[in-house]
């Protein structure tokens, strides 16, 4: 069984995937107002990806005999000065995600729950990696900057990820 505190921390956690789905869901939207297709629809796996991390967690908290509380989810921003913009708070939103997960991680130890902790090693991994593809596509367009055929090149590479 999870302790209270912890099930109270992964609930924050689910709060959070699921608010971080809704802001990838946000930048879809915006990326479809500018006609950046590619953009959008790399932004809509992205929303999908944060939706089955927070039932991941959902399911943990369940199969540890806890409960979830869902809680409000806070609206996010709608539109973005550009796409790196939009980029670059979702770099510095991935970077917030990890940083929760390495609270979480500090709990664990404190509570000595290892089950919670070997369930979270998979989150800890999962973020280098979320920051890195974020973090290239921030490079890249840097790179470019108000070039249009650059935008338009990642833009095409952007609508090849899968789902």
């Amino acid at each position: 069984m999870i302790s209270k505190q912890m099930q109270d921390k992964l609930n924050d956690q689910i709060n959070l995937e699921l608010y971080s789905s809704y802001i990838y869901a946000s930048m879809a939207a915006y990326f479809d107002s500018i006609n950046l297709d590619g953009f959008s629809s790399w932004m809509k796996a992205q929303a999908g990806e944060e939706l089955k991390h927070a039932m991941k967690v959902f399911g943990y908290v369940c199969e540890r005999a806890g409960r979830v509380e869902l809680k409000a989810i806070a609206a996010p921003k709608i539109d973005w000065a550009s796409p790196l913009a939009a980029f670059e708070d979702a770099y510095k939103h991935e970077c917030h995600v990890s940083s929760s997960y390495h609270k979480l991680v500090d709990v664990c130890q404190s509570e000595k729950d290892f089950a919670t902790l070997n369930f979270i090693q998979w989150f800890i991994a999962e973020q280098v990696e979320e920051e890195d593809s974020v973090l290239k596509i921030v490079e890249q367009l840097k790179i470019v900057k108000d070039a249009p055929g650059g935008l338009f090149m990642i833009d095409r590479g952007l609508a090849q990820r899968q789902g």
